[in-house]
């Protein structure tokens, strides 16, 4: 099969011929059809976090495709089926974290030592064919396409898992920060669900197009939030933490500041002069929460309510997608097709 394989820490991803995988025992063969590029794949690329261990290295956890092989002991999953993929595959049932028999989230990649985890311990999506336990896949509604499902399994999880942590009740204001490839999902996600939302971006560029998003009112930082009456809930979407210190300042009481991406770089931190405790203000960290939750929002993404804005490339052009995402370039989700 082809499959984008990295050869190297800070080296140009390569389409290559590989052996073509089987379903193992509680596993599924899937056809992929479509494959997300996340930032997570280009900082991994990059030599940010850990290369990966593995020969080769295949990257991607948003793969979107068709179930065409079921291993020994599979009832949930059938051929034909379609499917999408995620990033913690499966943990190993007996440490002390997995023995508190907590659902398969973000939360057990990080816990149990020997999660599964796709692109890191094991062959990631961005290849014509990836196996995987059936249990860690989730069916498609009929509506979605491949395209569309794939940066839902990564980013719109993410986000709207980020919201659901926020627990906004009714007539609360939801701010999101950074409109990328998690943030113009999380603007559509709070507006769909019926809150005032605002978008913080520094991008002038982006202004506009937040307002299409759903956005009730775009600002550039903390300051502009502050003076245009805060936000009960900040969901923190780019990867920028100093930008995140910076929107405390536009915190409602009660508030709460929800952290679902990675700054490789710069901490969160609150300022030794802030009234943050006194406010009842409360700092939250979400990943993937739960298939139940990935579930809700390729729904709300399937009835039209959602849309995510991506660019698809070809797998013959995989290289350049990287590239473009490394850049800046894609608004806002390069995905790759490999069927």
């Amino acid at each position: 099969m082809w499959a984008a394989v990295v050869p190297e820490a800070k080296a140009r991803w390569e389409l290559r011929e590989i052996p073509t995988p089987t379903a193992g025992p509680g596993q599924v063969l899937i056809r992929v059809h479509a494959c997300g590029v996340c930032h997570n794949d280009l900082w991994v690329s990059q030599g940010v976090f850990p290369f990966p261990p593995l020969d080769p290295v295949v990257v991607g956890h948003e793969a979107a495709g068709e179930v065409v092989g079921v291993g020994p002991g599979v009832t949930t999953r059938r051929v034909g089926d379609r499917v999408g993929t995620t990033w913690v595959q499966a943990t190993c049932g007996r440490c002390d974290y997995c023995r508190l028999n907590l659902p398969l989230t973000g939360q057990s990649g990080m816990n149990c030592p020997e999660s599964v985890m796709s692109g890191l311990t094991v062959q990631g999506g961005h290849a014509e064919y990836v196996a995987v336990p059936a249990d860690s896949t989730v069916l498609l509604p009929d509506a979605l396409s491949y395209e569309a499902a794939a940066p839902v399994l990564c980013a719109g999880y993410t986000a709207w898992s980020a919201l659901r942590a926020a627990n906004p009740e009714p007539g609360e204001r939801v701010a999101v920060l950074g409109i990328g490839g998690l943030g113009h999902l999380a603007v559509q996600f709070a507006r769909a669900t019926g809150f005032e939302t605002v978008a913080v971006t520094r991008s002038p560029d982006k202004h506009a197009l937040a307002r299409t998003l759903g956005a009730d009112h775009v600002v550039a930082d903390g300051a502009q939030l502050k003076a245009a009456g805060g936000a009960d809930v900040v969901l923190v979407t780019g990867t920028s933490y100093r930008a995140a210190t910076d929107t405390l300042q536009g915190l409602r009481p009660n508030g709460r500041i929800v952290l679902a991406t990675i700054d490789p770089v710069d901490s969160f931190t609150i300022p030794p002069t802030s009234p943050f405790w006194a406010q009842r203000q409360q700092v939250i960290g979400a990943t993937h929460n739960g298939l139940d939750q990935l579930t809700e929002a390729l729904d709300l993404v399937a009835s039209g309510a959602v849309t995510p804005l991506i660019e698809t490339f070809p797998k013959e052009r995989v290289a350049e997608a990287l590239e473009r995402v490394e850049r800046g370039e894609v608004r806002f989700r390069a995905v790759v097709t490999y069927a």
